[in-house]
């Protein structure tokens, strides 16, 4: 028991003494024991135990491993993040009142035990010694959901259980798998609404299946089953927070090859004075954030989403004002450690800034009640911030009324004679009459008039006098004196001084003669003092009342801090203390001896022998410093000396001894002889006290272990499994990682500034974002609310030209989209509104002018636009607005998704064009057309074209015509008539229009925030405006009348009739047809019967014959298409292949022409 004091303890597991299973434990165990080599396995000593029963089973087992197995692998990725990476992006998202500010004041608590009441902007906190995360609340905005989606690393989905999935987390979700799909938790809230049980576990089951179809199968789904005083269950919470915390993610495509930020601090340096002279000037504003991805440099372009493209002023790092602990190992962050970043949110601590420092003290404290003195002093403050004006333009404003029937005396209008006469000779002296010159003179009286009783220079004399041992007793308030206080002290003072005068100077006269021995040790002392202190630069300080003395400034640092009205501490008495502390401790060489009054120390007493006794190599140090320690330690790694040492591990509590082989060996078998060692765990304490030594010799240890077996895992022994070769896998993932530390060793050795310089800001980092030129509306209109995102651009990123993309209207968007419709897309950094143009890519690579886009079918858009790399995703939608109506009556909001496949400076889209015409005169195969063309030239430019009539007969245009004007000649394979209609099928380029304009909407008011409106549809100005288009004609339903047509009768020529045979002659039938005529009986002869029977068997034998050769043919030919259709196939296929290849050959010439 007393092994275990200072130990957290926890009941272990009791393993069953007793029972079947316990004695075939024992059974099993006493066999093992007994056998000659314990060391191996069951499938080691007897393989045939473990033999294959069946085949297939062992194949269907082997084939299923290594199915589970390729799931788990991905292609391995270079590991780009840096040693300090920025704080990860937790967006948390979801419908309005499903909880989303509560559960992230929740995790705040939980992570740092701080309430926060206001959640505005990205709150940034450090959850464990190596990660800190960035909270971000998504409104209810599409335009923030865009912006979330693209540059968060983790999702926590928010879902009010009780009404399901609602239509916005649908649309976010879509959004993300456009942009790069993050990590995505849901988030279960408002269970407590659901009462019965049973309805609760199905409602749980449907919700975690939908969800899994949207995101993928066995996504995390929390749930948080309901509020207890306003705030969700600690260890539920509590359980959230650790997922946060130990999430892995992995890198995206766009964020991979691009930089951006999050903006968490934004501030207008514009010059006040232009500000008053023209409120709406442009102004020089400064971001502050965390670089992410790769390292961002100034001479990109950047582009602010809501905002449009801009360039980089200023970019310089400023320090992390929310750093991680410091590298020394704890097992937990310390309280101070537990940091919060939230400046939008008025929760901060020191601010740092390029040339100032900012101290808040808005914190959890700041909610409490003030006081009335504080409540005043921040009212005083507010309005002096708040003013517009300067002081003299208020002064000269003022105005004084004598009488309450008098005109008011004006403060500009009053001027005192004494000023008039300095006016007046200021006149005569110099001719430029400037306010600056004045403001300069007034400057340079001012110091003159505070000359003797100035409270700085007051107190930079006593500073002087102070000495070590009473620098502690001045007090602050009387150091620090307000100039109303000094201005009082003059005025009382001013008689007394004149009567003391004669005495202070009778006085100072005799003052050198004081004290001559103290002064003489002092010269003494600051002779001996002013080489550089070496003693205390190897030793550092040993003396015991400066250790004590320096403790106990440490103890009182927070009680010296001063306050100003309540708002900023004044760290500037601190830094002044320190400085003069340090400059006395230069100068006093206390290393050999320590100034005592008048006494000098004994050295050769034993107690002061004492005090420099370990400040030599003899001497005794601290365990990580000991010199023969560090002996030990350094010859532990030699082969022929112990094994590192004695040590315990702390995990198991076994005891480890470092002995020679031969004496391991030797006690080895005494240990299997004697029975297993006893176990002890080391108390805390112990733990604790461990010296650098044993620590480097555990880990040590453990590590030789760890290599061994990891060494030889599988190559020493062969356990009898069948494992699948996964070599392949593992030289990429060796390839990335060598890669990945190849990458982090190239700037590790330089210069903080020069790596700055060679290699941009890198991941990590905290800077400082100057831009100029930024319209006021982006400052006078900022919302914390709404994320502020800064991307970088690259080179090719900054221009704009045609893109072609492959584009699909989502299957849940209700309308079909139109060609020349304006089209809000998301592309990039960008959110930008387009016209856009459909078409379809035919087989011979010709882009067809599509008026609509079709339907569960992609097809080719193009649109003026930025150029984007290939490959990126984008989303269509046709409004951003958050309207209701249009809400309901659109539904979902994505209209259309897809990616760039081409950037061009050109778009060659073709539109089909029906030109018809009308013959007036024909000759034979040669016809006149007219109604076609308008003019000879533009039938010229036809010439040749092939033209074809509603009858399939073709033909070709040959030359003009000169009336009608227009009308043309042509030849056709055969003779047209006059009712015939000739077409001639011609294409014609479509242009796209030039159109782009980003989406501006953080310049908008906050209530029209979500309400931007760019471009409107023919449609909705027609609804607006109550308009309707006039009734074409040609488009018109009427009912079509054909008229019977009447044909002549047929006349065959008297020549050819004589020609023709007897039965397709024209015969002359009976006048009277009806009556007919009566046949006479004929009656053959004996050998006319034997002819017409032997005809008539000639003719049965000649039918039968010609059956069977027509079956017979029909079977030759049914053959004989068979063979051709074989033919045509494998013809297509050929032909197929051989497009295939063409196309290859000229995208690649394309690619080598586009570089």
């Amino acid at each position: 028991m007393s092994d275990d004091v200072g130990q957290d303890k926890r009941k272990q597991h009791r393993a069953r003494q007793s029972g079947v299973k316990a004695e075939k434990k024992k059974v099993k165990a006493k066999r093992d024991s007994n056998q000659k080599e314990p060391e191996l396995t069951a499938r080691q000593r007897n393989p045939k135990a473990f033999a294959i029963n069946s085949a297939q089973r062992a194949e269907r087992n082997f084939r299923r491993k290594e199915d589970l197995t390729a799931k788990k692998q991905h292609i391995p990725l270079v590991d780009q993040t840096p040693d300090e990476p920025p704080p990860v992006l937790i967006a948390i998202v979801g419908p309005p009142k499903v909880g989303k500010t509560t559960l992230i004041k929740d995790l705040i608590k939980s992570f740092t035990r701080t309430t926060v009441t206001d959640i505005r902007g990205p709150i940034t906190i450090v959850t464990s010694k190596k990660r800190r995360i960035t909270l971000l609340e998504c409104n209810n905005d599409i335009n923030s959901m865009i912006d979330v989606a693209k540059c968060a690393d983790l999702v926590l989905l928010l879902c009010d259980a009780s009404y399901g999935f609602e239509m916005e987390i649908f649309e976010f979700l879509n959004i993300c798998q456009v942009h790069g799909m993050p990590k995505i938790m849901g988030v279960l809230t408002h269970l407590d609404m659901i009462k019965n049980p049973k309805q609760l576990r199905k409602r749980k089951k449907e919700l975690k299946h939908r969800f899994w179809t949207e995101v993928y199968d066995g996504a995390k789904l929390f749930y948080l089953s309901g509020l207890l005083h306003g705030e969700y269950l600690r260890n539920e919470i509590k359980n959230l927070g650790r997922f946060i915390s130990v999430m892995k993610f992995r890198p995206l495509q766009w964020r991979g090859t691009h930089s951006y930020l999050l903006v968490d601090r934004m501030e207008d340096i514009t010059n006040t004075d232009v500000v008053r002279r023209d409120p709406k000037c442009d102004r020089e504003v400064v971001l502050y954030g965390y670089v992410r991805g790769v390292p961002l440099k100034q001479e990109h372009m950047v582009h602010i989403a809501g905002l449009g493209d801009v360039r980089i002023d200023e970019l310089g790092v400023i320090p992390d004002p929310c750093p991680l602990p410091g590298t020394e190992k704890k097992r937990s962050l310390l309280e101070k450690e537990r940091l919060l970043y939230a400046p939008m949110s008025g929760v901060g601590g020191i601010v740092y800034d390029k040339d100032a420092v900012y101290i808040e003290l808005q914190g959890s404290h700041s909610h409490k009640e003030k006081t009335a003195e504080a409540s005043e002093q921040e009212a005083l403050v507010t309005k002096l911030i708040d003013k517009k004006t300067t002081m003299d333009e208020q002064i000269e404003q003022q105005e004084f009324r004598l009488f309450s029937d008098g005109a008011p005396i004006m403060s500009k209008d009053f001027k005192i004679e004494e000023q008039l006469n300095s006016d007046e000779d200021q006149e005569e002296d110099s001719d430029a009459d400037d306010s600056g010159l004045e403001a300069a003179s007034d400057d340079e009286e001012q110091p003159d008039e505070f000359a003797a009783d100035d409270w700085r220079g007051e107190d930079s004399d006593k500073e002087e006098e102070q000495d070590d041992d009473d620098e502690d007793a001045s007090s602050g308030d009387e150091e620090y004196q307000s100039l109303a206080d000094v201005k009082k002290s003059a005025a009382d003072s001013d008689e007394s001084d004149e009567a003391d005068d004669e005495a202070r100077i009778l006085a100072s006269n005799m003052s050198w003669k004081t004290n001559l021995a103290q002064k003489a040790r002092d010269a003494f002392l600051q002779r001996h003092s002013e080489s550089r202190n070496l003693m205390r630069i190897v030793y550092g300080v040993y003396n015991q009342g400066e250790v004590n003395k320096e403790k106990q400034e440490e103890d009182n640092a927070e009680d010296s801090e001063e306050e100003l009205g309540g708002l900023f501490r004044l760290a500037a008495k601190k830094q002044t203390n320190l400085h003069q502390d340090k400059d006395i401790r230069d100068k006093d060489e206390r290393c050999f001896f320590e100034y005592q009054s008048d006494a000098t120390r004994d050295w050769l007493s034993d107690a002061n022998k004492e005090l420099i006794k370990n400040c030599f190599v003899t001497g005794k140090w601290k365990a990580s410093e000991d010199a023969e320690n560090l002996l030990k330690l350094d010859d532990m790694s030699d082969a022929d000396s112990e094994v590192y040492g004695d040590f315990e591990d702390l995990e198991t509590g076994e005891q480890h001894s470092g002995k020679p082989k031969a004496d391991e060996e030797k006690a080895t078998v005494d240990e299997n002889a004697e029975g297993p060692p006893t176990k002890r765990r080391m108390t805390r304490v112990e733990e604790e006290n461990l010296t650098k030594a044993e620590l480097m010799a555990k880990k040590l240890k453990l590590k030789a272990k760890f290599d061994a077996e990891y060494d030889n895992h599988g190559k020493g022994e062969d356990d009898g499994r069948i494992t699948g070769d996964h070599s392949f896998y593992e030289d990429l993932k060796a390839e990335a990682q060598k890669q990945s530390e190849l990458n982090k060793n190239e700037f590790a050795q330089l210069d903080n500034e020069l790596r700055i310089q060679i290699e941009g800001y890198r991941a990590g980092l905290y800077v400082r974002l100057g831009f100029k030129s930024i319209p006021a509306e982006f400052v006078e209109n900022f919302d914390a609310s709404y994320p502020v995102l800064v991307g970088a651009l690259n080179m090719t990123e900054e221009n704009v030209g045609y893109v072609n993309c492959k584009v699909k209207k989502h299957r849940w968007y209700k309308k079909i989209l139109k060609t020349g419709d304006p089209l809000i897309i998301s592309m990039g950094w960008r959110r930008f509104q387009t016209v856009a143009i459909f078409a379809k890519v035919e087989d011979n690579l010709r882009h067809r002018y599509l008026k609509y886009t079709p339907n569960h079918v992609t097809c080719s858009m193009t649109f003026w636009g930025p150029i984007t790399p290939q490959n990126t995703g984008f989303l269509a939608l046709q409004t951003v607005r958050q309207d209701q109506e249009e809400m309901k009556r659109l539904g979902f909001r994505i209209a259309a998704t897809g990616c760039v496949t081409e950037l061009d400076k050109s778009s060659q889209i073709m539109k089909k064009l029906k030109l018809v015409g009308h013959p007036f005169k024909i000759y034979k195969n040669t016809a006149f057309i007219k109604d076609m063309f308008n003019s000879s030239l533009e039938v010229a430019k036809f010439e040749g074209a092939k033209i074809k009539t509603v009858s399939g007969i073709r033909g070709q245009i040959k030359k003009a015509h000169h009336t009608p004007e227009g009308s043309f000649r042509a030849t056709f394979e055969d003779k047209i008539l006059l009712s015939d209609i000739v077409f001639c099928r011609t294409w014609f380029n479509v242009e796209v229009p030039r159109f782009y304009a980003p989406i501006t909407s953080l310049l908008l008011p906050p209530e029209k925030k979500s309400q931007w409106q760019g471009m409107k549809t023919l449609g909705q100005l027609k609804r607006e405006r109550a308009l309707q288009n006039e009734a074409q004609p040609d488009s018109m339903y009427t009912e079509i009348v054909r008229k019977p047509r009447i044909f002549r009768p047929l006349v065959i020529p008297k020549a050819l009739q004589r020609a023709l045979p007897y039965k397709d002659k024209p015969k002359l039938g009976p006048e009277n047809s009806k009556e007919a005529l009566e046949r006479v009986a004929v009656i053959n002869s004996p050998y006319e019967q034997k002819v017409a029977k032997m005809m008539k068997m000639i003719e049965t034998n000649y039918e039968d014959k010609r059956r069977r050769e027509q079956r017979e043919t029909k079977q030759r030919l049914k053959k004989f298409r068979a063979q051709k259709r074989a033919d045509e196939a494998s013809k297509l296929k050929r032909q197929k292949e051989l497009r295939k290849k063409v196309s290859r050959a000229i995208s690649k010439m394309r690619g080598k022409n586009n570089k």
